[in-house]
């Protein structure tokens, strides 16, 4: 038996959001103003874990998850449990009896990470194969990763399972379609064919092509240039769970770019992505705090924000020099806040 190894599905949404999502700090249009010293108050304690973005749910059990609505799938249910090797036996029999395109999807999974069986990629891809024949679009976009994995002489390949995922309804495969026609690294780059596909993902709120989409029309690139919409699709993103999206909408929310400017509001937005782990949100959410503005003033607060995204590997030399300018006991207070946050001190 070998190792389980990564979801198919979530080795391509990671490795095609990385193009889009790797750098967010670029994207920003303002910033809260720079912070200065006065008198501490208190602040509500964050954590300063960044939360994990979750990988894309394996191919097979998404599939699943839909027809287990109707009806108790025994493969189905045999793969939540962990029993794969039953879970497969019952897919392949279902699959060839009935011709299940959703068997068909849960069988190729299991072989193509080798949970609990012999990892096959050529088994797999057959029943992938024979599912996408079907029309299912689970299966064609596991293609599409499976060709993206491949290298270039299969990229016409993959931007054609893509294709077809997203014309059924798959809002994963439309995003990644987006990025691959707005990067060019695949097919053409063409911004105006992105927004397209990134548009179809949107509607089916898809966190990633919200927060895509509205870059584009932020920047006009593919799209008419319009702060409105993008504070729109920022705003919704924001709420389907995309924190880097909160961030970016803060920062708009902060500057009134595309929506009325609202300090507290704003002030808000920062340190809800800030307890999400976004490092940027985490200085953002810092500088508000050392200056007073949207959110009561607080030093030691804003210092152990910071001190939290330098944990990361974020770094602002205006928040570097208010932490230079506290006190020692200070310094030690937003220190000792940060190794509670982080779990590393019981409080």
């Amino acid at each position: 038996m070998s190792m389980p190894r990564r979801p198919i599905l979530a080795r391509l949404a990671a490795g095609f959001a990385l193009v889009m999502l790797a750098g967010p700090a670029g994207a920003q249009v303002g910033a809260p103003p720079a912070a200065q010293p006065a008198r501490p108050a208190p602040a509500a304690k964050p954590t300063a874990k960044p939360a994990a973005k979750p990988a894309a749910k394996p191919a097979a059990t998404a599939g699943a998850v839909r027809k287990s609505a109707a009806k108790p799938d025994p493969a189905f249910a045999a793969f939540q449990r962990g029993q794969f090797k039953t879970a497969l036996d019952l897919a392949v029999q279902r699959a060839r009896r009935d011709g299940d395109p959703v068997s068909m999807v849960l069988a190729g999974e299991v072989l193509s990470q080798g949970y609990g069986v012999r990892q096959d990629d050529a088994a797999a891809r057959k029943w992938f194969e024979a599912a996408a024949a079907k029309g299912n679009a689970d299966a064609l976009f596991t293609l599409a990763a499976l060709d993206i994995g491949r290298g270039a002489l299969n990229k016409d390949n993959a931007v054609d399972w893509l294709r077809q995922a997203a014309e059924k309804g798959n809002a994963a495969a439309a995003y990644n379609l987006g990025l691959i026609y707005l990067e060019g690294q695949v097919a053409p780059k063409e911004p105006a064919v992105a927004a397209g596909w990134f548009q179809r993902a949107a509607d089916l709120d898809q966190p990633d092509a919200l927060y895509a989409l509205a870059t584009l029309y932020r920047d006009g690139n593919g799209v008419p240039k319009d702060p409105v919409e993008m504070a729109r699709l920022l705003q919704r993103a924001d709420m389907v769970g995309n924190r880097v999206a909160t961030t970016e909408y803060a920062i708009a929310v902060f500057n009134g770019f595309g929506v009325p400017k609202d300090e507290e509001r704003a002030a808000a937005l920062f340190h809800k992505a800030a307890l999400a782990g976004n490092a940027i949100a985490q200085n953002r959410y810092a500088r508000i705090l050392s200056a007073g503005r949207g959110a009561p003033q607080d030093m030691v607060a804003a210092a152990a924000w910071h001190l939290a995204a330098k944990s990361q590997k974020l770094d602002d030399p205006a928040l570097d020099k208010m932490v230079a300018q506290l006190t020692p006991q200070q310094r030690t207070e937003a220190e000792h806040r940060l190794e509670v946050w982080s779990g590393e001190a019981t409080p």
